[in-house]
């Protein structure tokens, strides 16, 4: 089936690309507009409800490729339905209540029909079972994967272009475990990311709204669950982490500042990834281009895990294959190191004592210090250069 994925890859990228334009002029016609924001990275009101050249693009390659069973017919009436959640939010935003709601009710129909851990591997532990919490585990699951994928929504290009380096690395690793349909799947998400990208990258011209990164969120969650953790692979829990540790890390940072501060965690705020790269003068391009390389690092890290012969799975290494593999991780955690180190953490200090010592050249280390501070516990870092 790689041939059919392939083909599924090009259909949902053509359908999504071709029909993102209209749907951008129907987003203005029917008031689906993002306005200008303070915590928001675009320059003019932008046309929302891309989610809905995603969702035919991926209906379009489904129809033509996917295999016609129950579970995968599930996934695309969910996508139906949560698309369509996200579209009237899109129009007239409604309360947090509400569209956590719809995320569960998706969830739930996917899981309702088959679509659901019932056990996993654990490197050195083994198989661990989830017996009656199997359904509700996995209905937590993907509404946790939604809501990283629409968290990660906050600057051009940077949802879809993860989701599309996701959908890619997923799609490998599927058929590599034998799970067709989920590599198709992942294939088609890919291909449907991408063409939307093709117009949002910066300066985007139509935003993908909750429609878009609800409908990215349960693909990609239905495809790390058919792809991945149904399988007898040692890393199945491991591999998705590493594929999605960047809207993860991002979404985990947030909401733990968030309940730091005793903030409602669904309360939008300038805190993620992409808003500190702003607030240290990156341009929104080179911003995406840095989380896209952090992104295909994690993914090419996972792609390896499950080819480069390390182990037998057994309990046996090699030596020589576990060295290689031992350097790849190694880079990708200095990578990842470097990345913090980009966003402030390791380097505000340097920057803040340049900047107040160009104020005040006699300013004691203790002051330099006390801003340090302030910046850390709070989040709220102003511009530095």
């Amino acid at each position: 089936m790689e041939d059919d994925a392939l083909y599924a890859f090009l259909t949902a990228f053509a359908v999504s690309t071709l029909l993102t334009p209209l749907v951008a002029r129907l987003a203005r016609r029917v008031g689906a507009v993002d306005p200008l924001r303070d915590r928001g990275l675009a320059r003019e009101a932008t046309p929302l409800l891309g989610g809905l050249a995603m969702l035919v693009g991926v209906l379009a390659a489904s129809a033509l490729f996917l295999p016609q069973r129950s579970e995968l017919q599930a996934v695309l009436v969910a996508a139906i339905l949560l698309t369509l959640t996200g579209a009237v939010d899109d129009v007239r935003e409604m309360s947090p209540v509400i569209k956590l709601f719809g995320q569960l009710v998706a969830a739930l129909i996917v899981v309702r029909e088959g679509i659901v851990v019932e056990n996993f591997t654990l490197p050195f532990l083994g198989r661990v079972a989830l017996g009656d919490f199997a359904e509700p585990v996995t209905i937590v699951g993907l509404v946790a994967v939604i809501n990283a994928v629409n968290f990660s929504d906050g600057v051009d290009g940077l949802a879809a272009g993860v989701c599309a380096i996701s959908g890619a690395a997923f799609a490998v690793i599927a058929f590599d475990l034998g799970k067709d349909a989920a590599g198709v799947l992942a294939a088609v998400t890919c291909g449907a990311a991408l063409g939307f990208l093709v117009h949002n990258f910066h300066p985007a011209s139509v935003f993908m709204g909750d429609a878009g990164s609800n409908l990215l969120g349960l693909l990609l969650g239905c495809v790390i669950v058919e792809g991945s953790l149904k399988t007898n692979a040692v890393l199945a829990l491991v591999i998705p982490l590493v594929i999605l540790a960047v809207p993860f890390l991002d979404t985990g940072f947030v909401l733990a500042k968030r309940m730091k501060y005793h903030r409602p965690v669904y309360l939008a705020d300038a805190n993620h990834f992409h808003h500190r790269f702003a607030r240290i003068g990156f341009s929104q391009r080179r911003t995406v281009l840095y989380l896209y390389g952090w992104t295909f690092t994690m993914a090419a890290v996972a792609v390896a895990l499950r080819f480069v012969p390390y182990s037998d799975d057994r309990g046996n290494f090699d030596l020589e294959w576990s060295i290689v593999m031992g350097a790849l991780i190694v880079l990708a955690l200095l990578a990842s190191v470097y990345l913090v180190y980009v966003l402030e953490i390791l380097k505000l200090r340097r920057f803040r004592e340049r900047e107040a010592r160009g104020a005040d050249p006699d300013v004691p280390p203790e002051a330099v210090d006390d801003l340090v501070r302030r910046d850390l516990e709070t989040g709220e870092f102003p511009a530095l250069r």
